[in-house]
């Protein structure tokens, strides 16, 4: 099956007075129809940097995107001038951004919301755009969705709002869908639920989900495929099964180690990876990591080690592993 969406190469940087920071670098990956990869990675690793690039919302100055492809269908995104890249936002690729609250207009009901959504992007009469509106918000199981469809933000709960925030992405049945950490701020029972619409969703409609996440528990019950990002770059890629019974890169394996697990003793302590993320003006000559990784040798401070092949549909970017 080819690939719905296709980013080759893609390189994001942001001009500032204390120098050029290198948000992204050279980060390619695929997904298919209904498949959803994870992106994850600690705060500042790039994770949300990459997202932005997909849909072309860097803001301009001071970011820009230097590099790279972003096919979706065949369509690369990054040679479309911005009337086109209009249309294709919310029609092919769509995101549930992180904080529903402030993604959401507060002086426009939600239910006009997501109608300006299919009036924007299809040819149909105000009344078809808010009956579209109405049963969108029953297919992401909001209750009495059209009296809900009459309230604004500030009055729906916060499960509530990020349900509006995917009917109004997928309304429009979008080729590729990009989840932005969809369940933070939530609780547990919420959390699940918002997860586990994404995927019914996903299955119902065939879409591409591309999640960004540091929660390494969503990402085990949700992803079918993970990249683990890095100080901007992808440093280990491969199946989600794969990648948490074999973690490759120290890096991965500290994240790992790192989550609680159930049944340990009382007093257990966890496991952390000491140090900082570099900043982004001022990366270390060699490997990102090796600042932080106890297993670094001499060539990690000398060069940025390649992604290569470790196990059958398993890439790591480490020179000791």
């Amino acid at each position: 099956m080819a690939p719905v969406l296709e980013v080759s190469g893609l390189s994001t940087v942001f001009h500032t007075r204390a120098g050029l920071v290198r948000a992204v670098q050279d980060v390619s990956f695929s997904v298919e129809a209904g498949e959803t990869l994870a992106i994850v990675g600690e705060s500042g690793c790039g994770k949300t940097m990459t997202a932005l690039s997909l849909m072309r919302l860097i803001p301009s100055p001071p970011g820009e995107i230097v590099a790279g492809s972003v096919k979706v269908a065949g369509t690369d995104l990054l040679q479309l001038d911005e009337p086109a890249m209009r249309k294709m936002r919310g029609s092919q690729i769509a995101m549930i951004f992180q904080e529903p609250m402030t993604a959401l207009n507060p002086l426009l009901t939600v239910g006009r919301q997501i109608a300006e959504m299919v009036s924007l992007h299809e040819n149909v009469s105000r009344r078809a755009a808010e009956a579209r509106a109405v049963e969108m918000l029953r297919h992401v199981r909001i209750p009495a969705p059209e009296r809900r469809a009459m309230e604004y933000p500030h009055q729906m709960s916060g499960g509530m709002r990020q349900r509006a925030m995917i009917a109004m992405a997928l309304v429009c049945r979008p080729k590729v869908l990009i989840a932005d950490e969809p369940t933070t701020a939530l609780d547990v029972t919420i959390q699940a639920q918002v997860l586990d619409l994404i995927g019914d969703l996903r299955r119902e409609l065939g879409t591409a989900v591309v999640l960004i996440t540091h929660d390494l528990g969503v990402v085990a019950e949700t992803a079918d495929r993970m990249i683990v990002m890095y100080a901007g770059r992808k440093v280990e890629e491969g199946t989600t099964k794969e990648l948490f019974a074999h973690p490759n890169h120290p890096y991965l394996q500290g994240l790992l180690a790192s989550v609680p697990k159930f049944g340990a003793g009382e007093g257990t302590r966890l496991r952390e990876i000491p140090g900082i993320v570099p900043a982004l003006n001022n990366l270390p000559q060699g490997c990102a990591f090796a600042p932080r990784c106890s297993a670094a040798v001499a060539k990690c401070q000398e060069a940025i080690p390649p992604l290569e092949t470790k196990r059958p549909g398993h890439a790591a970017a480490c020179w000791v592993s």
